[in-house]
């Protein structure tokens, strides 16, 4: 089973970082207003950052120095992320 770090931009452009072993069912949970307590009052969320990892430790652990960075950084994690997927799709074509 796969262990997730992740990030969400609120709807009021805030980012919340969590960690999960289903990101699927996780987002539709915070969309649905059952996910963290940060997130119900802030919907919709957009999942604009994940890793994996094989351990929940390991995720746990990416989410806490996540949490640590400043906002500025955390942008520019998603940023460097968002372009890596945009590469990727690329090649796939």
């Amino acid at each position: 089973m796969k262990n997730y770090t992740y990030m969400l931009e609120c709807g009021d452009g805030t980012l919340y970082t969590g960690w999960t072993n289903d990101l699927e069912k996780r987002v539709k949970r915070h969309n649905e207003g059952k996910g963290a307590k940060y997130t119900r009052s802030r919907l919709p969320v957009k999942l604009v950052y994940q890793e994996h990892f094989d351990t929940k430790r390991e995720a746990m652990k990416r989410e806490a120095q996540i949490k640590k960075m400043t906002r500025k950084k955390k942008l520019l994690l998603i940023r460097s992320y968002q372009q890596k997927l945009k590469c990727m799709k690329m090649k796939d074509e």
